[in-house]
């Protein structure tokens, strides 16, 4: 069996994988939301998204500070320049082979 080590970029993509838990970054990017806010908006229970924020706190999209009996949440948007940057070079890999193959196809043309 291959062991396998998951990154930075692994986690952020897996947290991200959910419909929920991008959801939650969304609402989370307009400001800080609780975790009980965050529960009114959803048909899960508490325990439920607890189990959300805690997967996109350990990959570090968002921070959770306690501010009396409440859990608030918070958007840390600078874990997204790992992906976005993998994202830039994946892109432009792409674009520049499918213009190869366009110019060989063009020229098979010919």
């Amino acid at each position: 069996m291959i062991k396998y080590q998951e990154t930075e970029l692994d986690r952020t993509f897996g947290a991200l994988a959910d419909p929920t838990r991008r959801r939650f970054v969304t609402e989370l990017r307009a400001g800080d939301r609780t975790v009980s806010q965050l529960c009114e908006k959803s048909a899960m229970s508490l325990v439920a998204v607890l189990k959300h924020v805690q997967i996109l706190e350990e990959c570090g999209l968002i921070r959770t500070e306690k501010r009396g009996r409440t859990r608030v949440c918070s958007f840390h948007p600078e874990k997204l320049q790992h992906a976005e940057s993998w994202l830039a070079e994946t892109r432009s890999f792409w674009t520049s082979a499918l213009h190869g193959l366009n110019d060989f196809l063009q020229e098979d043309k010919s």
